[in-house]
């Protein structure tokens, strides 16, 4: 099915439908070989499209990968200071993946990248509100009173949060390990929402993504999604 390139474009994770407006105007995108035009469609499954000089990817050749994101890396495509980017870890894969959602630099564990922006808009919009699960080391002996506020919904500078799940509680010397499962997706989230009741996070893993699992996957390494995985995730 023939849709706009613009749309193509944004699907495939590129940039933006206004960057690829853009890019159609300056003559960055062919079709066939022949420099296409703003208002022009193509069909991602029989037409050969170029953006910059590069193939995007045919519809059936959807890339699903699950990582595990090491801390010191960051989630963007690219850094102006000039850090370590999730894609750097990812080899021999000839489709151009990118993130789903963000882990901030300091944060490791579960991270999918998809060539799929359909589906990540799909796990990001906010009113699918799929669970994710975090392990969470703060400073200090959590109290009661905080244990409470994590899981009731902590005001923010943004609004409050939604109720949050906290479990396998247990401390260690000076400082408490639990994990902390929410249903919306701020930025810094949990972070924020431990300083707001006076615990600083010392170290921060996510360990799921609703059905998904980090399990024992090694920091730095990744592996696709079975066919289950992805139809499953289409229907959170």
């Amino acid at each position: 099915m023939k849709e706009r390139l613009q749309k193509l474009i944004a699907a495939a994770g590129l940039a933006s439908r206004r960057q690829a407006e853009e890019w159609i105007a300056a003559g960055r995108v062919l079709v066939n070989d022949h420099v296409a035009a703003l208002g022009d469609k193509a069909d991602p499954g029989s037409d050969r499209i170029q953006v910059n000089g590069r193939l995007l990817p045919r519809s059936e050749d959807k890339v699903y990968l699950l990582l595990h994101k090491p801390a010191g890396y960051v989630t963007t495509l690219r850094d102006p200071q000039g850090r370590p980017i999730v894609t750097d870890l990812i080899k021999n894969c000839a489709a151009r993946v990118f993130p789903v959602g963000r882990l901030d630099a300091g944060t490791e564990g579960l991270l999918l990248l998809t060539n799929d922006g359909a589906l990540a808009q799909h796990l990001a919009h906010p009113r699918h509100k799929v669970d994710k699960t975090y392990l969470v080391k703060v400073r200090g002996r959590l109290n009661e009173q905080a244990r409470e506020r994590l899981q009731q919904g902590v005001d923010l500078d943004d609004g409050p949060t939604l109720p949050a799940i906290l479990s396998q509680l247990r401390f260690t010397t000076g400082n408490t390990w639990f994990e902390l499962t929410l249903r919306e997706g701020r930025n810094r989230q949990v972070r924020r929402m431990c300083e707001a009741v006076g615990f600083p996070v010392v170290r921060l893993k996510r360990l799921r993504i609703g059905f998904l699992e980090l399990g024992s996957l090694a920091a730095g390494h990744y592996r696709p999604l079975t066919r289950a995985e992805v139809a499953r995730l289409k229907d959170l």
